[in-house]
C-alpha cells in the first residue's frame, strides 16, 4: 500500500494565526453583534401615550411634552430658521402665515401653539431644522393645506 490518498491523520495546527486575521474575526464579531442587537430593538410604535423623540436641541428626554388629547404633532419649517434658536418645548406661541402670493399681511392660523419638539436649532443644514406643534385638528389641516410657497412665522407668548 504506497497511496496515502485514503488516509485518516489528524491535521496539524501550523500555530497561532496572525494579528491581522485576528483583527478582521474582531471586527466580524462586533459587527455580527451589533447586528443582531439592531435585529433584536423592538420596531413600530411605543404602545402608551404618545411622546417625543428627544430633542436635539440638548433638553433632556424628560422634558419634552407629551401631546395633549385630541391634539395631533405638527412639522413646520419657519420662514426664519433663526428664530428656532429661542423656542424650546413646552412653550406656546401662535402659528403665523403670509401664503404665498397672498397679502403681505400675516394672518393667525394657530393662536397658543404648544411647541413639543425644536429641530435643528443650532448649525441646521439648510432644510433641516424644523419646530413640531401640537394642534387642533382643524388648525392643522388648516396648516398643512396652505399652497406651497407659504411662509410661516411664530409670536411667542408670554
Amino acid at each position: 500500500m504506497a497511496s496515502d490518498d485514503g488516509a485518516l491523520r489528524p491535521v496539524r495546527w501550523r500555530g497561532l494565526p496572525r494579528r491581522r486575521t485576528l483583527l478582521r474575526v474582531t471586527a466580524v464579531a462586533v459587527l455580527l453583534g451589533l447586528a443582531a442587537a439592531v435585529f433584536q430593538t423592538p420596531g413600530g410604535c411605543p404602545s402608551g401615550p404618545a411622546r417625543v423623540a428627544a430633542p436635539t436641541t440638548g433638553t433632556p428626554p424628560a422634558a419634552a411634552p407629551t401631546l395633549p388629547a385630541g391634539a395631533v404633532g405638527v412639522p413646520v419649517r419657519l420662514a426664519e430658521p433663526a428664530a428656532l434658536a429661542v423656542l424650546r418645548p413646552g412653550v406656546r406661541v401662535d402659528l403665523l402665515v403670509v401664503p404665498a402670493g397672498g397679502s403681505a399681511d400675516p394672518t393667525v392660523i394657530a393662536p397658543r401653539a404648544l411647541v413639543i419638539d425644536v429641530v435643528g436649532a443650532v448649525g441646521a443644514v439648510e432644510g433641516s431644522s424644523a419646530l413640531y406643534l401640537a394642534l387642533p385638528p382643524e388648525q392643522a389641516r388648516r396648516a398643512v393645506g396652505l399652497p406651497e410657497g407659504s411662509r410661516f412665522a411664530v409670536v411667542v407668548r408670554g
